[in-house]
């Protein structure tokens, strides 16, 4: 893979037909990052309270645990769902639809009087921090770029499990899952620097039944640790609907010249893969540490976030360098390798060296797949191919955590 630019942003005019429409000016990555990366602090901002937020709600562990996973979940289902929205209707209106569910989730996360609350509440942030980043990683249009984010999103990822167990001993547990609206404040600062949204003439009309589509068959997956057999049999059916659905409309939600790339395939299932080993890793972490070497919860949370800031700055270095086709396979032997040797680790070190190969195969493969899935399609569709291999590093996000609640937690 060459680092080439994408002729920043990517997002097609509405109905993704015709050249790109170039922003004002470019947006600086820095806003790109704090647009997008807030989302990573508020979903992992729970690592370390668990209990406590399971006590103070009067539930288990295990109940409480769906607070990460409606969270992970929403973020699964709200990338396809924003990267249509930007494809049809541009990113002026993608990011303002992202800001006003991070808004409204917050204020329910603040406010919510009972857990059935709270998890709404959750799920708008996560749809809405999935189409703000959907947003950046759209107009972020180059392989330093693109690494510049996902860096941040390790960053940030490192940072939440040791910063909201702070905010939740010092103040109150909802100043911990607000961490997401953090992205609000580079709200304007992006908004000026996009055009304005160009209406649509004669363009193909949003395939709504796609996106749903695509949304079940993201739902189903997300359940397969919980309940196997019945999400199985749903994600076959769903699966069977969609792939019969872009023979319909191969230019839809879903374009078909997508799922006929090898590149783009092999991207989007190493993207699933090496987020599901680190997410896997991250909620399992402070267990297993507590477990095997009696660690307080401060020393965990400091180790935790040493071993990933470790692993994110590497895999900056990685992106910034934009890699040879071969560091995905060498991503993906990480991936496998991190839980691995996490199950068999009695030490403290090898423990955190397995999370910091975890975070350095997702963040640095996330940014190389990334651009190596918008690179294989065409200008029209690459909106789609972003959103679709996002989609699927997503799901790791949810079927992470429902592992480690399933093999460690539970």
């Amino acid at each position: 893979m060459t680092d080439r630019r994408l002729s920043p942003p990517t997002p097609a005019p509405p109905g993704g037909t015709g050249p790109p429409v170039p922003p004002r000016q470019p947006v600086p990555v820095l806003w790109l990052a704090l647009l997008a990366t807030p989302v990573a602090l508020g979903g992992n901002a729970p690592v370390l309270i668990l209990a406590r937020l399971g006590g103070s709600l009067g539930v288990p562990v295990a109940s409480a645990t769906w607070l990460v996973t409606v969270f992970a979940w929403a973020m699964t289902v709200g990338t396809p769902l924003f990267t249509g929205l930007i494809r049809h209707q541009g990113p002026r209106t993608g990011l303002a639809a992202g800001a006003a569910a991070v808004g409204c989730g917050t204020a329910l996360v603040v406010l919510a009087p009972s857990l059935p609350v709270l998890l709404g509440g959750r799920a708008l942030q996560g749809a809405g921090g999935a189409g703000l980043a959907a947003v950046a990683m759209n107009l972020a249009g180059s392989p330093r770029r693109m690494g510049v984010l996902t860096a941040g999103f390790g960053i940030c990822a490192a940072c939440g499990p040791l910063l909201g167990a702070r905010l939740a001993w010092a103040g109150s547990w909802r100043a911990a899952l607000a961490l997401s609206a953090l992205s609000l404040l580079a709200f304007a600062a992006v908004r000026r620097r996009l055009p304005p949204r160009h209406p649509s003439t004669g363009a193909a009309s949003f395939d709504a039944m796609g996106a749903v589509f695509v949304a079940a068959l993201a739902t189903a997956l997300s359940l397969l640790p919980i309940v196997p057999s019945v999400a199985a049999a749903g994600a076959l059916a769903t699966a069977v609907c969609l792939a019969l659905h872009v023979r319909r409309r191969p230019d839809g939600f879903v374009p078909a010249a997508l799922l006929a790339s090898p590149a783009f395939i092999g991207s989007a299932l190493a993207a699933c893969a090496v987020s599901t080993s680190y997410f896997a890793q991250l909620y399992s972490l402070p267990r297993l540490l507590e477990q095997r070497t009696g660690w307080s919860t401060d020393a965990i949370g400091t180790g935790q976030l040493a071993a990933m800031l470790t692993g994110s700055a590497l895999a900056w270095l990685l992106a910034a360098g934009a890699g040879r086709m071969g560091t995905r396979r060498a991503m993906v032997v990480l991936a496998v390798l991190a839980p691995l040797t996490a199950a068999l680790a009695v030490s403290a070190p090898l423990l955190l060296l397995s999370a910091a190969a975890a975070i350095l195969a997702a963040t640095g493969g996330n940014a190389l797949l990334s651009v190596s899935a918008a690179g294989s399609a065409s200008a029209g569709h690459r909106p789609a191919a972003i959103g679709l291999c996002v989609l699927c590093y997503q799901l790791g996000g949810a079927l992470g955590p429902a592992l480690a609640t399933l093999l460690v937690l539970g």
